[in-house]
């Protein structure tokens, strides 16, 4: 079976390389220490330069060596060694993303381990690096952890319908990152991967535990919670009954906390498939419910009712003003040429929602491909 391997890379691949008993670089470990958190632009033009050359010793250590000191010199080679049990040409169909800080030596670091693992013939290996991931505070960490997580949903469930295995190689990495990794990748890996330290280290594999949320306990809070997953603010006395854990408050405004955009992740594609949700300044004509229950694909309803609660806060936000409809670009609101006072926005490409509006509301009168809806709206 074809694997994705998904390792999240740390920086010791590049600190391991300090020649420490050279008095010119005593300082290099507490200069990269110090400067750990810092993106390439904040990062001092002396710690750069030391980056550069810890690279080039890096690069040329790993490019001329047995695979006993690669697997010494980079916790994260040493796991994807180990899944592939030192054989890395049985990985040539597979696929590899490095999960790195947002900080130069993130980067730098992920930058290293790709050429290599190119090298190797693993052409398919790419570095992501979530906006603004660091452990410089509690709020950096969890906007790039939220960053992580949704880029996972975007990717790992439809390689999971492509038939990949999914491996999280958390060897490498900040302890920190390894912990959260650790807990999404219950709901994401079907293997996590840590390894014993030392010559010929034995891989330490965790199956995927049979993890689901309990969507009962969701399922009175649906409507909230896409609002929410949606980029909406609401207020606490809105959210009463949501678990804590899945909020946070911002400015006070509640929001999906990342733990919150995690369980929701799991169990929403279940809830927005079912019957329509009553999203705030929304009005349902027996027309549109009727278009909803002829579709039967699952992730066509879900998007269909993704795209109602994006309407739905933007109206609230203005007050019923569909000016700020017009403004965004995804949904492409327009009226309709010749046609009364009948108005569409864009569900995907070739989907369209035609509708009305009146004192502050949006009466949805179709749904379904473009031509269809056109003809007659």
């Amino acid at each position: 079976m074809r694997k994705v391997i998904i390792s999240t890379i740390g920086t010791s691949l590049l600190t391991n390389q300090i020649n420490r008993a050279n008095p010119d670089e005593k300082d290099w470990y507490s200069r990269l220490r110090d400067t750990a958190n810092l993106n390439e632009d904040k990062t001092p033009e002396d710690v750069k330069q030391i980056i550069v050359i810890l690279k080039q010793r890096a690069d040329e250590q790993l490019l001329g060596a047995k695979i006993s000191q690669i697997r010494r010199a980079s916790a994260e080679l040493n796991g994807i060694y180990g899944i592939y049990q030192d054989n890395l040409s049985q990985g040539k169909e597979d696929i590899h993303f490095l999960v790195a800080t947002d900080t130069a030596q993130g980067k730098t670091s992920a930058k290293i381990v790709e050429d290599f693992l190119r090298k190797q013939g693993l052409n398919n290996t790419s570095t992501f690096a979530p906006s603004g991931l660091s452990t410089a505070s509690t709020e950096a960490f969890s906007l790039g952890i939220d960053a992580l997580i949704v880029w996972l949903q975007d990717t790992i469930p439809q390689l999971k319908r492509d038939k990949y295995k999914i491996y999280f190689n958390l060897v490498g990495s900040f302890k920190s990152l390894q912990g959260y990794l650790n807990t999404i990748g219950m709901f994401y890996a079907d293997e996590i991967i840590y390894i014993f330290e030392g010559e010929k280290s034995d891989l330490i594999t965790i199956p995927r535990l049979p993890i689901a949320v309990d969507v009962s306990l969701i399922k009175p809070y649906a409507r909230q919670l896409a609002l929410l997953d949606a980029g909406a603010g609401l207020s606490a006395s809105e959210t009463v009954g949501i678990p804590e854990a899945m909020l946070a408050e911002v400015d006070e405004q509640m929001t999906l906390s990342t733990w919150g955009q995690l369980i929701w992740n799991q169990c929403k594609d279940h809830l927005l498939s079912e019957d329509l949700l009553d999203f705030f300044n929304l009005e349902y004509q027996d027309s549109f419910e009727a278009d909803y229950k002829r579709v039967k694909e699952k992730q066509q309803r879900v998007k269909l009712q993704e795209t109602l609660a994006k309407v739905s806060y933007l109206l609230r936000d203005s007050e019923g003003d569909t000016t700020i409809l017009k403004k965004h670009g995804g949904l492409q609101y327009d009226k309709y040429t010749n046609m009364g006072d009948i108005d569409h926005f864009r569900v995907t490409q070739g989907v369209r929602v035609s509708c009305r509006s009146s004192q502050g509301k949006l009466i949805l009168y179709r749904y379904g491909k473009e031509e269809e809806v056109n003809k007659n709206p």
